[in-house]
């Protein structure tokens, strides 16, 4: 890889405190964008490079970026939301070249990207939560017991993915119920459990944990896989997908669905808004407002009931 996106990518980490999740879509996004000017480069008969890991970025023009975006969004297919956040990255790293004079002008201040409307999120009905949660507990075996665990704990907390398999053993209070979690640039932040998910929780440490993990005792992970190791994100992924398809859901779906469900479930029991946003992590409480939007019904219904001249 060039050696500027390299620096840009440390810069990302060190400087602007990225985890490595963010840091990695970054690199992602730059390297597809690398190999799109490799390959148009090679088709021109033209070298932009000096042999020495360093591309000339000063031959980027508006022009160049505008022929990727059509490139993304015809042949490649990708649908609006991601062509925008692969601009972004663009923009970003070029700022970085601009500010550190890797560059004399910076070629994305005049270049337009996909306008994206915010969608509203994806969520589960009460229903189809306690059906989701009952085929995985009513399945049997170690693997279940932890997948189901986690499927609670999903739900019981609005935990992000990563949150989740970040865990560790020591970060559980069973006397106070809550965990304590680090999200998105480290912030570490309470979550409360409700009691069910706490004797599940329980269950699985005193059963499937131990006979998962086998002779590595020293393991500190929460959710550990048949080798006993630490789950992976993707993991987790699987596990939704298997139990969504056994419970009979008609939509796809993901660990941040039932972040969404969490989400939305409360608000529609009274919750605050402050407060969801606490339990979520959202630094802003702009994000957590799109969950306004999806408990409008139920804002209507209520409305008209307690309106004395609705």
């Amino acid at each position: 890889m060039d050696q500027a996106i390299s620096s840009f990518l440390q810069h990302l980490i060190v400087e602007k405190g990225f985890s490595n999740n963010t840091s990695q879509a970054y690199r992602n996004d730059l390297s597809q964008f690398w190999n799109f000017l490799q390959e148009r480069q090679n088709g021109n008969g033209n070298s932009n490079g000096n042999g020495n890991g360093h591309y000339h970025w000063e031959l980027v023009d508006l022009n160049t970026l505008n022929e990727y975006i059509v490139d993304l969004r015809g042949p490649k297919g990708y649908r609006d939301t991601t062509t925008a956040r692969k601009v972004a990255a663009i923009r970003s790293f070029f700022g970085f070249l601009f500010e550190n004079g890797s560059i004399n002008a910076d070629p994305t201040e005049s270049l337009g990207s996909p306008r994206v409307g915010r969608s509203l999120p994806k969520y589960l009905t009460k229903e189809e939560v306690s059906s989701l949660l009952t085929t995985a507990y009513a399945t049997g075996g170690n693997e279940a017991q932890r997948d189901a665990t986690i499927l609670e704990m999903l739900y019981a907390t609005g935990l992000r993915v990563g949150e989740l398999v970040s865990l560790n053993v020591m970060d559980i209070d069973f006397e106070e119920s809550y965990i304590r979690c680090w999200g998105k640039g480290s912030k570490e932040r309470v979550v409360y459990v409700y009691p069910k998910a706490i004797r599940e929780l329980k269950n699985y440490l005193t059963q499937a944990r131990v006979a998962l993990i086998g002779s590595r005792r020293a393991e500190t992970a929460l959710f550990v896989n048949h080798r006993g190791e630490r789950l992976t994100r993707q993991w987790v992924w699987n596990i939704m997908k298997n139990y969504g398809e056994k419970a009979g859901i008609q939509q796809r779906i993901t660990p941040h669905t039932l972040r969404h469900s969490f989400a939305t479930h409360l608000l529609q029991n009274g919750a605050s808004l402050r407060h969801v946003q606490e339990l979520l992590g959202h630094s802003s409480i702009s994000t957590t407002q799109v969950y306004t939007h999806v408990t409008g019904t139920q804002l209507h219904e209520e409305f008209e009931k307690s309106h004395p001249r609705a």
